[in-house]
């Protein structure tokens, strides 16, 4: 089924986060001198700005942004299944929501070209939904940082499955 903008969206074979996220590149059409302009890739460039905005080491700021890519690609992938996160992924989930060129081009490559809202309640929710959306992915074939996942998995984020095409 053809989006509003004509293009179909695009299911991955790899489950790579890096390789995913790095695919996203060609997609990008606003703000290209900012995005590009350190020559760096695409992942390389939101583990600089995670560490720029978070106190973190490299090795934590992969490990958020390859699991937040995942989290990304299941909501996409499976409009129809509630997901959520717990607070460590969901700062890589707000990195790429807040690199809007980065965002725009994930919703181009991977959602058809429609824009993938972000609409959480104020409220947090305590029913486990971050441990079966991590049971849910690794389901689906992603190797997700179980540790990651369990940390909050009791403290979900309040990402509201209501709202038409969002996470």
């Amino acid at each position: 089924m053809a989006t509003a903008l004509g293009e179909q969206p695009v299911r991955t074979l790899t489950r790579d986060p890096e390789l995913i996220l790095n695919a996203v590149a060609p997609h990008i059409t606003e703000l290209t001198t900012n995005v590009f302009d350190s020559g760096m890739s695409l992942w390389d460039r939101e583990i600089a700005l995670l560490l720029r905005d978070h106190t973190m080491v490299r090795d934590m700021a992969e490990r958020i942004l390859g699991n937040a890519v995942m989290y990304v690609m299941g909501s996409i992938q499976n409009p129809d299944v509630h997901l959520g996160v717990g607070k460590l992924v969901d700062i890589g989930v707000h990195q790429l929501i807040l690199d809007t060129p980065v965002w725009w081009g994930i919703c181009r490559r991977y959602n058809g070209g429609a824009f993938k809202h972000h609409a959480p309640f104020i409220e947090r929710r305590r029913d486990g939904l971050c441990l079966r959306t991590g049971d849910f992915l690794k389901s689906q074939g992603w190797d997700i940082d179980a540790e990651l996942w369990a940390v909050d998995g009791a403290d979900c984020s309040p990402c509201d499955d209501k709202v038409p095409d969002s996470h």
